[in-house]
């Protein structure tokens, strides 16, 4: 018999998991999955995990957003905003809060904390390996993310699950909903990686659109570091033209936007119809006068990313913003899991995504 699952939604995800709890419910047809908890803190700053439900021998499903930078706590009198090092914490602390009671805990972390610190270049910490030892070493049975910046950190614990799942299915349904003039065949869409690290994800999604792709390539200045990285001197492009074509870029986030900006411009100025960005996650940590501005000039014309993070709500009333929803198919994975049932279908859903294009096609 089945474990029967809980889900305990820290602050930083709590409306999230608020209607992933009502979507469960609705295909359970039982009482509320969602269990209480908080992280209070002390006026030091220090704080300590709180559940208010017993979670002895359930299916613990615990959601976090690293990313929600909206939210503070007090220290010393004083309001502190909350970086991803406090969400981890607290989610830390509500792990412990289970006393290894719970039958299993699975971690539903949709942004990889630290994901982007995933490899030495030099003498530096690799804080994403640290973080997933250290929550197998606490007893997670396992952790789902979306779209990780480096899927290859599951080799860190691999006899605990790692499951990188993609949104591309949503991202497809989302741009074939909004758009009904696109034609998808290779004389009309093309699909672009802004970086070579986006490649495989481009690949992916032109196979199953049947249509042919590009690719910038980063030139950066190894000579000097700005802000820990080196800079970017210029992005040159790999393919074949894309005058007169639609062109989706694909990305894993959008962060200050400026890479971003600078790919559309350049596709423009090859002659590029229309422009549509899918980034999993959009940070947008400089804010949005600049894509306002790129937006303006005509650079692009959507901008995809999903509710898996906080979403500031100045982004939500932007015209050029197309926000793709995922709490339903969190909910589907937490189903699945829970029934011992294969991820396979969720995590790459080529199928499905080929269901979708040949059906607008056939419409069209």
């Amino acid at each position: 018999m089945r474990a029967k699952p809980g889900l305990i939604a820290l602050e930083s995800a709590r409306t999230a998991g608020e209607r992933i709890s009502e979507i469960l419910t609705e295909w359970y047809g039982e009482e509320d999955f969602l269990i209480p908890s908080e992280c209070p803190r002390f006026g030091s700053g220090e704080g300590k995990g709180i559940i208010r439900e017993s979670v002895r021998d359930r299916d613990i499903y615990i959601l976090v957003d690293v990313c929600n930078n909206s939210l503070t706590y007090k220290m010393d009198g004083m309001p502190n905003r909350m970086s991803p090092d406090d969400h981890y914490q607290d989610l830390k602390r509500v792990i412990a809060a289970c006393n290894g009671k719970a039958e299993r805990i699975t971690v539903v972390m949709p942004f990889l904390y630290e994901s982007r610190q995933h490899r030495k270049t030099m003498r530096e910490s690799l804080d994403c390996a640290l973080m997933l030892r250290e929550l197998a070493a606490m007893g997670v049975h396992g952790v789902i993310t979306f779209d990780a910046h480096d899927p290859r950190m599951q080799n860190v614990t691999p006899l605990n699950g790692l499951e990188n799942v993609s949104p591309s299915l949503q991202f497809t349904q989302s741009l074939l909903t909004e758009y009904e003039d696109i034609k998808i065949d290779s004389d009309h869409l093309m699909f672009v990686a802004p970086d070579e690290g986006a490649t495989e994800r481009v690949v992916f999604m032109a196979t199953l659109f049947g249509v042919n792709i590009g690719m910038f390539y980063k030139r950066r200045d190894y000579g000097h570091i700005v802000n820990g990285v080196n800079p970017i001197i210029a992005h040159d492009f790999c393919g074949e033209s894309v005058e007169g074509r639609d062109i989706i870029v694909i990305d894993d986030m959008i962060s200050s936007g400026g890479s971003m900006i600078d790919v559309a411009g350049q596709l423009k100025k090859r002659g590029a119809k229309r422009i549509f960005v899918f980034a999993t996650f959009g940070l947008f940590t400089h804010g949005f006068e600049k894509f306002d501005r790129a937006y303006a000039d005509g650079l692009f014309d959507r901008i995809f990313t999903t509710n898996l993070i906080y979403q500031k709500p100045e982004l939500l009333e932007k015209e050029y913003y197309v926000s793709v929803g995922m709490n339903r198919y969190i909910a589907a994975i937490i189903d699945t899991v829970n029934k011992g049932r294969s991820l396979t279908e969720l995590i790459k859903p080529e199928k499905r995504i080929k269901e979708t294009v040949e059906n607008y096609r056939t419409l069209r």
